[in-house]
């Protein structure tokens, strides 16, 4: 079929679907559909060369989009289901966490109870060749093993291993099947009573892995809940509003959606939630949007709990998915997310996506927004109250009950050119892959890993001549400003590629200077009840 040919296909099915689908509109939005079908027509019929049509329209409709809003987004076909997946929960694949050492697979760690793990490959194995073709050197990225781990469930990979202190590789038959992400990167007791829950995505299984974890919290004894939503940049609104159920008592309002073409819909609690009472405090940070304002808001508007840190992202705009002919994507804009008392989350965008949209973080950091509170200037107009009359303020974003300024104080150049190259994740990765069972036997666990792991300062400088074979020459003023903090960095890193994502953040807790300030907040039964009014 020649490309003029495609052509007129094309422009002939846009104008079809598009002359129907406009006899739904008003008259002036008619005329607009036919006009850009008739030109895509004309471009078919009589330009002067061969015109990539397809490409045209894509063009367009990124165009269109980008003048509406800053969330209004086009989603090619090629890249729906990768955006998705994060969501969904799951994917089609081997199950292990990887890294790419030394231009080898490493395999960080099986995903419990996925197809790796039933096989017996191990942390530490390394992934020589998948389905007889060599997998190491410099043509090894992270598409080149994704495109050939992952697959349909039942599919079959043939990979070779090495592994430290066996001769030969070892060849395995792996069956694809379903492999679970987890939303939540970390579910500890920070003390006796004190649970920690660290949310990284709203997706479709974070309220079973949320409902899990508290169960298990609620086991070893947890009276009190600190639920970490920092850079969490949101997710599904109906998980959402699950979420925030679980902390409210039935009937309250979660939040409500309101559009020009999008009626207004209440979300309202259920009697079902697993932690409706107890002391809870909600970390945000700038990174936090979406969804996780919906349950901050929805927390702060009811004084159910203490929301702490830094004045959110503030997007409010409700995205819905449609599917265009081509099986590609645009998520449209069709309405706002508004909190219990009447607050928009959304920050403004008269510009739509403009410099000052994208800019507005880096703004926040120039006006000492980060550092001082008093840096956030609102109107008046934007005051609203809470159920116990408390003011609250709108004009995008969720402001914080208790400020907390950002932490930079360990920030040398030093330590920003040491993490810029991946010196920690790299040295860490060594470090394990040298004493793996070493350590394993002397720390069979994290909890004897946090208590007995006592050689920090020879940990340190063998990490900091490790750098300075690197290219960075030691630098002592930089080691006097960041030394305590590489030095939890490193145990954490090395935590992690012997356990697990949850004990990295169960070591670097220490440094973690707006989790400790929380802990003091939480701590103090006076200062928590006259914060968040809670009788």
């Amino acid at each position: 079929m020649t490309i003029f040919r495609k052509a007129f296909i094309i422009a002939v099915f846009l104008f079809a679907n598009g002359f129907a689908f406009s006899q739904r509109l008003p008259q002036d939005q008619r005329a607009t559909t036919t006009k850009f079908a008739t030109l895509m027509q004309l471009i078919g019929y009589y330009y002067v060369e061969d015109a990539d049509q397809p490409k045209l329209v894509e063009d367009a409709v990124i165009a269109v989009l980008k003048d509406l809003d800053p969330h209004s987004v086009y989603i090619p076909k090629k890249e729906v289901e990768r955006i998705n997946e994060p969501l969904q929960g799951n994917f089609d694949g081997i199950g292990v966490s990887f890294q790419l050492y030394h231009d080898t697979i490493m395999v960080v760690s099986p995903i419990v109870g996925g197809p790796s793990e039933k096989l017996g490959i191990r942390a530490g194995d390394r992934i020589i060749r998948i389905n007889g073709e060599e997998a190491t050197g410099p043509k090894i990225n992270n598409q080149f093993v994704t495109d050939r781990l992952r697959g349909p469930r039942g599919s079959v990979v043939e990979v070779s291993i090495h592994r430290a202190g066996v001769n030969g590789l070892l060849d395995y038959s792996i069956t694809r099947d379903k492999i679970p992400i987890n939303s939540i990167d970390a579910i500890y007791m920070v003390d006796n009573e004190i649970g920690y829950i660290k949310l990284s995505r709203f997706a479709r299984t974070s309220i079973e892995e949320f409902t899990d974890a508290i169960a298990q919290l609620k086991k070893e004894g947890m009276k009190s809940l600190v639920l970490d939503l920092r850079d969490n940049g949101g997710g599904y609104l109906d998980v959402a509003f699950e979420l925030a159920d679980q902390f409210l008592s039935a009937d309250k309002l979660i939040v409500y959606t309101s559009g020009l073409k999008s009626p207004r819909q209440d979300y309202r609690s259920t009697s079902k939630g697993v932690f409706e009472k107890g002391k809870l405090v909600v970390m945000i940070d700038d990174g936090s949007a979406s969804a996780s304002e919906i349950v901050s808001g929805a927390i702060q508007d009811w004084d159910r709990g203490l929301i702490v840190g830094r004045r959110s992202f503030g997007k409010g705009l409700v995205q819905r998915p449609f599917m265009l002919p081509d099986s590609s994507m645009v998520r449209l804009t069709t309405a706002k997310y508004y909190t219990p008392s009447g607050r928009c989350i959304q920050k403004p965008y008269e510009k739509g996506a403009g410099d000052d949209y994208r800019k507005d973080l880096y703004n926040r950091y120039k006006d000492g927004e980060l550092f001082h509170a008093d840096s956030i200037k609102l109107p008046d107009s934007l005051k609203y109250q809470t159920s116990n009359k408390r003011t609250v303020y709108g004009g995008g974003g969720i402001l914080p009950d208790v400020f907390i300024p950002l932490d930079t104080s360990f920030a040398s150049k030093y330590y920003i050119d040491i993490q810029r190259k991946g010196l920690f994740n790299d040295y860490a990765m060594q470090y394990v892959d040298k004493s793996r069972t070493e350590l394993l036997k002397k720390y069979p666990d994290v909890k004897t890993y946090v208590a007995k792991f006592t050689d920090d300062q020879k940990l340190l400088n063998d990490f900091l001549d490790f750098v300075q074979t690197k290219g960075i020459e030691r630098n002592e003023e930089g080691i006097k400003t960041s030394g305590s903090y590489m030095t939890t960095v490193l145990k954490a890193m090395i935590a992690r590629n012997l356990y697990s994502i949850n004990a990295y953040f169960q070591v670097i807790e220490k440094e973690d200077t707006d989790l400790q300030q929380t802990l003091k907040i939480l701590k103090n039964d006076a200062a928590f009840s006259k914060l968040t009014f809670v009788k």
